[in-house]
Formats: structure tokens, C-alpha cells, sequence
């Protein structure tokens, strides 16, 4: 069973001994009692996990107490104070020899940007606001100029005013129907509903595309539980209970499936994919494994559950792909890959170096992550300060800033390859002597923390490279890791799925809502004109994509 996390408060050395006198004297209050017990508490979770499995003391204490940044200049300041009232280490400079004779001169640095507006938006970034045209109360074009009374007005630039007004999410309507009855016969006349109101068939519409979108954006796309949604809803005179919110999204979802069959299809010839997991909880499928474990008589049974995130780039264009349950993102991928045409080329696989990851049965060329490499590095660094400062600014500091001076560039994939190997070719050299020559000249102990992190990348080292040998290959999966962030997002405010069922419809909404995002689609356009053209969408799928639905709308 797995331990509860324990609640961690500090106290001073003051405090403490005071408890102490007062333990000592036999006068412990109810307020020692519990500081005691998450003493005891957080011990024991400490001791639990170190028997599960080889975790660093340091870095269990930063996961209870707080994750230290990860940013390069933090990390600097921090080390270079910590070294500034201390003798230098002689291995600083011996760090840094391997790369002097190879340095290059860093591209010049670009003008500084300018300042951030202070929160002021343009009109023109209102691209979803309703746009009025005011024409002038006294003039029109061609009448004579009140000022000169010699010349005329013509049109010019207008005038843009921006007024901001605030309503509930999900708004209602509360149509009044007059009705009118016979005083002789009893016969009741009640007042037809506006046309916009009923459905073809007759039966009347009481939910519009747009609400049905507006829920699905709030719950899958920013992490807005439904039990919220109904509080909130109330609370502004508009109830919307749970059981409706879900049923309109059930509704919804049946028009989005075309188009996720086809996202997939799309998805699967990518020349690029960024693939990896995040733990979710389905409550059904856990029941299911309850089952399994008191069936499985000593057999090995997975208990993970997981949301895979996938994203395939496929020309100019990233179609993101989310897939709940007990599959490896691997799997998932493999199942994605069934759909590829057999005559193209394996595909880049940017992920980290986890074995789940890489499909079975499917020949692709995988790229690990940098930034995995780094940031074992920066768990030590506190411990091996002058190493890691070496690896964390002089390689991969200098490495970054050529691959974001290759973007600023608009630089080709080849231009990249070439710049790459150019400027980062050497540092690379460089580090994988120094990588060596800390095992091979006893400068670092393998089995040490710091070991293992150059070990990590000694292992790893063609498939970290591949920046430096494959066109348009990746530096890291940071995009991956941002997609999935939304789906830990919603892990964090909803807890769970229900059923299979719902964390499909929630894999579905995420993946066309994030791609939309990635676009730079008008989310909530999207998703309602997928629904008002249902029957146009399930005919060909393929016209109704993030890219090129505003041009199949104008066709109609």
C-alpha cells in the first residue's frame, strides 16, 4: 500500500528545544504530539521509499521540500555563491580544459527585444470579439469639411475603441411562448419557436453548438472540473448540472470522431514524432486491476495507468494526440504507426531513454532528450559543483544557445545540421573526452551520483547526438513535455476519469482543442462548426482540420 505523503512544517532550533525540555520534564502538549508525529511520519515515508528503490537522499528531501529551479542562470548564481567565500577547486580549471582548444566564436547576440506592452493588447489580437462599425453621427464620405468649408472628407483610418463586459461561461435564454385559448371550444394557440430554434425532424433545440463547445474547453482544455462549472453556474442564476454538462459532452464528441479517426490518420505519417507518459487514474480500469491482482496467483500484473501524449509534425503542421490507459506510450505508438504508409521513410522518435517508449515491430530512428541528460547533472550539482557547472553552462548552455540562434534564423533543417555541427560539433567532442576521462583517470567514482549521471549519457550517447548527424532532429522532448502538462493539469483538478468511456471523450476533446492550440486556431470556432456540420464532416474528415476548415466554410 502506498505510503500517505506527509505534511511537512518547519520549525526552528528554538522550537525544537523547547520540545525538548518539555519532553524532558514529561509536559509534551497536544501541539508537540503532532509535531512529533509528522516527524515520525516523514521518516518513515523517507525510509519506505528507499527500500523501493535507490533514491538519493538529497533529492527525496527536494522533492518533499520544494523542486529547485532548473534554469542555467539560477544554477550559476547559486554555485558561484556557494564557491565565492571558499579556496577555488583545482578541478575547475581541469573541467574546463578538454573544450578551450575547440571553442568558436558565439554568434552575435541579436538587439535586445523590445519591452513587453505591460499587459496593453492590441484590438487586432481580439480576433474573437464581436466587431461593431460606428459611422460618424453628422458626416458622410464626399460632404464638405465643417472646418476649411473648402475641401471634402474622405474615409480614413477609423478609430478602435475596445469595451470588455463580463457573463456567466454558459448563458440561457428564457423564451416566453404567448398562448391564446378558445373561451368556447378550450382550444389553446401557443406562439411557434424562432426557426434557429428547431432541429430538422421537428424536436425542439434547447442547447446551442456554442455551450456544448464552451464545456469541453473548460473541462479538457484549461482543467475546469464540471463540479466547479455547476457551482459557478449556480452561483450567476444559470444552472448547469454535472449529469447535463456530461451529456452534452457525449453529444459533442459524437461529431469530433471523424475528425479524430483523421488526425490519427494524418498523425501517422509524420516525419517527426515527440512521444512520452504521465500517470492518470481511470476509476474503472482500476477496478479491474483490484480483479487481476486477486486472480493473479504470484503472476506479474501492470498496474499503471497512463496518459501517452503525441505529438507527430507533419509538414509545417503539429497534430497532438493524447491515449488513456494501460498502454506504454510505445504501444501507443506502435498502434499509430499501423496506420503509416509502408512506402515512407522511419520517422524520427524524439523521446527520453525509458524502454517503454520505443515501438516494437516498427523501424524508426530515436533521439533521446537532452534536457533528461541535463537535469541529472542538476540534481548533483550542490554535491559536485564545479563538474556540474561545467556540463550545465559550458555544454549544454553553449549547445542551446546555437540551436535558438538556428531558429531565430529561420534556418533550413540542413542549414541547422550544418550550423550544429559547425559550433556545437566541437563542444560535443570535447565533452565526450571529458565524460571519459572521468572514469578512465579515477577523477569521479562510477557508482556515485555524479557517475551515474555521466554514465547516463556515455549509454545514451548516439541517440543524444542525433542533432549532430539527421536533419531537423530535436535537441530535446520539451514539446512533448508541454502537451503533457495539460493532461497534469486536469489529473490536478478533476483527479480522475470515471470510466474508459469518459477518458476516451477526454483524449478526444484534448488532442483536437491542443492541436488547435499549436495552430493558432480559434478554438472554440472550431469545435462549434464541427458540430453545426456534422453531417459534412463525417463525409470527408479531411476538410475539416484546424488548417483549412475556414476554407471549406467559405466554399458552402
Amino acid at each position: 500500500m502506498k505510503k500517505k505523503y506527509p505534511k511537512v512544517e518547519k520549525i526552528d532550533t528554538d522550537q525544537v528545544e523547547d520540545l525538548m525540555n518539555r519532553a524532558r520534564s514529561n509536559t509534551l502538549t497536544v501541539q508537540d504530539i503532532d509535531i512529533i508525529q509528522n516527524m515520525f511520519e516523514t521518516l518513515l515515508y523517507i525510509y519506505g521509499l528507499l527500500e523501493q528503490k535507490d533514491v538519493q537522499l538529497k533529492r527525496l528531501l527536494k522533492q518533499i521540500l520544494g523542486i529547485k529551479s532548473e534554469k542555467t542562470k539560477k544554477i550559476k548564481k547559486d554555485l558561484q555563491d556557494d564557491n565565492a567565500s571558499g579556496k577555488p577547486d583545482e578541478t575547475d580549471t581541469e573541467a574546463e580544459e578538454p573544450i578551450e582548444d575547440s571553442r568558436e566564436p558565439e554568434p552575435a547576440p541579436d538587439p535586445k527585444p523590445e519591452p513587453k506592452g505591460h499587459g496593453r493588447i492590441g484590438a487586432d489580437q481580439y480576433t474573437g470579439a464581436e466587431q461593431l462599425y460606428i459611422s460618424h453621427s453628422q458626416l458622410k464620405p464626399g460632404d464638405p469639411c465643417p472646418e476649411c468649408d473648402k475641401g471634402k472628407v474622405y474615409q480614413w483610418q477609423p478609430g478602435v475603441f475596445l469595451y470588455i463586459s463580463g457573463r456567466p461561461p454558459v448563458q440561457a435564454t428564457v423564451y416566453r411562448l404567448e398562448k391564446l385559448r378558445c373561451n368556447l371550444c378550450g382550444m389553446i394557440f401557443q406562439a411557434e419557436l424562432p426557426d434557429h430554434l428547431v432541429e430538422v425532424g421537428g424536436t425542439s433545440k434547447h442547447f446551442d453548438e456554442s455551450a456544448k463547445s464552451i464545456i469541453g474547453i473548460l473541462r479538457y482544455g484549461s482543467g475546469f472540473p464540471m463540479t466547479r462549472l455547476a457551482a459557478l453556474q449556480k452561483s450567476l442564476g444559470v444552472p448547469l448540472p454535472q449529469s447535463t454538462q456530461w451529456d452534452k459532452l457525449v453529444e459533442a464528441a459524437e461529431a469530433m470522431v471523424p475528425v479524430f479517426e483523421q488526425f490519427k490518420l494524418q498523425a501517422a505519417q509524420g516525419s517527426l514524432f515527440h512521444t512520452d507518459d504521465t500517470g492518470m487514474k481511470v476509476l474503472a480500469i482500476m477496478k479491474i486491476i483490484d480483479e487481476e491482482l486477486e486472480k493473479a496467483d504470484g503472476k506479474r500484473i501492470r498496474t499503471g495507468i497512463f496518459t501517452t501524449g503525441i505529438v507527430s509534425i507533419v509538414g509545417e503542421h503539429k497534430i497532438v494526440l493524447y491515449f488513456t490507459g494501460r498502454k506504454h506510450s510505445g504501444e501507443n505508438f506502435a498502434d499509430l504507426l499501423e496506420q503509416r504508409q509502408s512506402d515512407r521513410d522511419p520517422p524520427l522518435l524524439m523521446c527520453d531513454a525509458k524502454k517503454g517508449n520505443a515501438p516494437k515491430n516498427h523501424e524508426v530512428i530515436e533521439c533521446n532528450c537532452n534536457t533528461h541528460a541535463r537535469r541529472n547533472f542538476v540534481n548533483v550539482a550542490d554535491d559536485f559543483p564545479d563538474q556540474c557547472l561545467y556540463v550545465i553552462v559550458d555544454v549544454f548552455g553553449r549547445i542551446y544557445k546555437n540551436d535558438a540562434f538556428a531558429k531565430q534564423r529561420d534556418m533550413t533543417p540542413d542549414q541547422r545540421l550544418q550550423f550544429h555541427r559547425e559550433k556545437s560539433g566541437p563542444i560535443m567532442e570535447g565533452f565526450k573526452t571529458w565524460l571519459h576521462d572521468q572514469f578512465e583517470q579515477n577523477l569521479v567514482e562510477p557508482n556515485c551520483s555524479l557517475g551515474k549521471a555521466i554514465q547516463y549519457i556515455i549509454n545514451h550517447w548516439p541517440k543524444l547526438t542525433r542533432f549532430l548527424q539527421i536533419p531537423g532532429a530535436p535537441l530535446d522532448n520539451n514539446l512533448c513535455e508541454r502537451i503533457l502538462k495539460k493532461s497534469i493539469l486536469h489529473r490536478k483538478n478533476s483527479m480522475f476519469f470515471k470510466t474508459e468511456n469518459g477518458a476516451r471523450i477526454g483524449d478526444m476533446f484534448m488532442s483536437l482543442i491542443h492541436t488547435c492550440v499549436e495552430y493558432g486556431a480559434n478554438v472554440f470556432d472550431y469545435l462549434t462548426q464541427l458540430q453545426i456540420h456534422c453531417s459534412r464532416v463525417s463525409k470527408d474528415p479531411g476538410q475539416w482540420l484546424p488548417w483549412n476548415y475556414k476554407e471549406t466554410l467559405a466554399g458552402l
